[in-house]
């Protein structure tokens, strides 16, 4: 990962949930709780979930290869769609399917919560720790948001580490707030279908988040383009080059977060000889690469501009 920032707020949530999972399988030891064992399960997940972009990172650093003469970046789009997975499986189908049975149980067999006091300290204190890991990932976000909404940031971004992480937390908030709700319920009423019924949403919950994860990643994994401010960026570096005419067409494909590929064709002039259009290609990349420094790959393929010739004519 070469920014700090996410691997900060990764590490963040790490060290969060860890500690919440441990607290949550306690509560749920003393109060048989579902919505205590499907949060345990929650946070287990989203800790593998942030130890996968932690290996995604360091393997996408690899150095290119014959096999993969670009290099490895979109490796951390794998993991980063590994994640959705894991959240799907681990966290939401195992939410639902603890909840239904407990919800079936407690209709069946009417008891009260015990030693409910565990939960709602555990809970509390959880959603503190969250709170925390979540105020890091929107500091780190906002570095590279650029007053953009947040669900714009989360669908343009290219670094798949903080739009995970936020919605990871921001989950887990909703999460927690929904099991607390539930015990509150479950000892208020005496009644423990309210604790399955909160299961149920948690579960609900996080099949959603998998879901969106998902789908930014799929897109990630096929390859998107350079946002439209580098797009314009690149296009003024080619068309500042006092060899070339205009842009005939571009193409931009991203290999990783800070590795994007850049394919122009550019109308030169039809006078010019193969020197002097080598050395205005080699000036064009130079010129790139200052306006777009993560443009590490670049085809210019130089042609005649024959919509000029033909205007002239």
């Amino acid at each position: 990962m070469s920014t700090g920032g996410g691997a900060r707020a990764v590490v963040a949530a790490l060290g969060a949930n860890l500690g919440i999972a441990a607290a949550k399988f306690v509560a749920f030891a003393f109060t048989g709780s579902s919505s205590m064992l499907a949060e345990g399960i929650h946070s287990c997940a989203d800790s593998g979930n942030q130890i996968l972009l932690l290996v995604g990172a360091r393997r996408s650093r690899r150095v290119a290869d014959e096999q993969h003469p670009f290099g490895y970046g979109r490796e951390r789009y794998v993991y980063g769609f590994l994640v959705s997975v894991v959240l799907f499986s681990l966290g939401g189908l195992f939410a639902l399917y603890e909840g239904y049975h407990k919800v079936s149980d407690a209709l069946a067999h009417p008891h009260p919560l015990e030693d409910w006091y565990w939960a709602v300290g555990v809970l509390v204190v959880a959603i503190g720790l969250e709170a925390f890991s979540f105020r890091t990932a929107i500091h780190e976000a906002n570095h590279t948001r650029s007053g953009s909404s947040w669900i714009a940031f989360v669908r343009r971004a290219k670094a798949p580490e903080l739009p995970i992480i936020l919605l990871e937390d921001f989950g887990a908030l909703i999460g927690l707030t929904l099991a607390l709700l539930g015990v509150v319920l479950s000892v208020v009423t005496g009644d423990t279908v309210f604790d399955g019924i909160g299961t149920l949403c948690i579960g609900v919950l996080l099949v959603l988040i998998a879901g969106v994860l998902a789908v930014e990643m799929k897109s990630l994994l096929l390859g998107e383009s350079a946002s439209a401010e580098r797009a314009r960026a690149i296009r003024d570096a080619l068309e500042s080059e006092p060899a070339v005419d205009r842009v005939i067409h571009m193409r931009t494909l991203h290999l990783g977060p800070e590795e994007l590929l850049v394919a122009a064709k550019i109308a030169v002039g039809a006078r010019e000889t193969a020197a002097e259009v080598a050395t205005a290609i080699d000036a064009a990349e130079k010129r790139i690469r200052a306006a777009v420094p993560i443009a590490t790959v670049i085809y210019l393929e130089p042609d005649i501009d024959h919509a000029d010739r033909t205007a002239t004519a």
